[in-house]
């Protein structure tokens, strides 16, 4: 349980010191900047793509493509073959969120990178990303 605990904890104060400056920088938190790089990297994504990229339930995406698209960094479209899907297309307005927020997201990473050492840092994110993508047996 004390990994446990140490992933929770690293995680939070990881995402609050990133949420600070993702929003001084861009004006975004660290989850809409998530959604946008996704929609960015898969063009004509959808809702339901982006909540399986993201890891997030359905619903969540929802209420976060509702806020980025009244902030005007997203817009929704009909999808052309599936009537039930919503497209999603990232605004010049999103793009340049995103333009904005790289520089810091860069910098984040080199301070993690530092304070972990190079090695360790890739050691880490490798873990991170099996750890992620780890489906645990049922009891």
């Amino acid at each position: 349980m004390r990994l446990f605990f140490l992933l929770q904890r690293a995680a939070h104060q990881l995402r609050t010191a990133a949420d600070r400056r993702c929003l001084a920088a861009a004006g975004i938190t660290t989850a809409q900047l998530g959604a946008l790089f996704a929609v960015q990297d898969r063009p004509d994504t959808t809702q339901r793509q982006l909540a399986r990229t993201l890891g997030l339930r359905e619903s969540a995406v929802t209420a976060l493509v509702a806020r980025l698209t009244r902030a005007g960094l997203l817009t929704r479209r009909a999808h052309p073959h599936d009537h039930r899907a919503v497209v999603l297309e990232l605004t010049g307005d999103g793009a340049a969120a995103l333009r904005a927020a790289r520089p810091e997201v860069d910098r984040f990473n080199d301070e993690l990178r530092t304070l972990l050492g190079g090695q360790e840092f890739l050691r880490t994110a490798t873990a991170l990303h099996r750890l992620a993508h780890w489906e645990p047996r049922d009891p």
